[in-house]
């Protein structure tokens, strides 16, 4: 028989993954069945949610506390960010995080990363033969398979993002345009003045010296940091 498939994290398995030097993310159940260390108390996520007061407005998360997830006699500190339900706006969600140092909007990012690795899991096995394209045993050649299905997922969401998503490719966007760096107000201004007095004196409606007057009684009138700047640029 499979085994069944648990959307939310366990005090045992928290401890598990601990003990094997990683930090979680995962969801929590509201069960009455798990408590928590919580002020001296063992309680239950419900009963510490009833106990707290909650943040209002529109911020991210509606509580978060530290407490301790206990099992076996071993005390564990974790952080219960209780979050608004998008789907159900009287309801909450439990997150917990082993690691402390955290802030809960990470915690919250973090964890809402989870569903694209979700998705690509499931593209792996249903459409790329993950685990169905080999019947080899060895870890050599089962590792060989899994990159190659990666490869091979990566290449396609290459492709779709080139052709379907109209997103830009975020720092590579920026650095292309490193070079064509627009020109400073101060310079522009510069330049413009420039091909004025360039289109006077062709134009001959006046003359150097009185361009030159007309120049220096404009400069004249302008902020002191804006005449040093425009001294710079000449």
């Amino acid at each position: 028989m499979p085994s069944r498939r648990s959307w939310f994290c366990s005090l045992a398995s928290l401890h598990r993954i601990h003990d094997l030097g990683y930090d979680v993310i995962a969801r929590v159940k509201k069960s009455e069945k798990t408590h928590f260390c919580f002020q001296g108390h063992m309680q239950d996520v419900k009963a510490i949610y009833q106990s707290q007061k909650k943040r209002r407005g529109r911020s991210a998360y509606l509580l978060s506390v530290e407490t301790e997830a206990v099992k076996d006699g071993k005390h564990l500190h974790i952080r219960l960010v209780y979050v608004r339900n998008k789907n159900k706006r009287s309801d909450y969600l439990v997150l917990v995080s082993t690691d402390l140092a955290l802030s809960e909007k990470e915690i919250i990012q973090n964890y809402g990363k989870h569903w694209n690795i979700e998705v690509f899991f499931k593209m792996c096995k249903s459409y790329l033969k993950l685990g169905k394209e080999t019947r080899f045993i060895s870890y050599d050649a089962l590792t060989a398979h899994t990159a190659i299905v990666f490869v091979r997922y990566m290449m396609l969401a290459l492709e779709q993002r080139r052709n379907m998503d109209e997103r830009s490719f975020g720092e590579l966007f920026y650095m292309t345009i490193d070079e064509l760096e627009d020109l400073h107000y101060l310079e522009a201004l510069a330049s413009l003045l420039s091909l004025l007095m360039d289109c006077a004196t062709e134009a001959e409606i006046l003359d150097e010296q009185q361009i030159n007057q007309l120049l220096d009684m404009f400069v004249a009138k302008l902020p002191h940091r804006w005449k040093k700047c425009l001294k710079q640029c000449a």
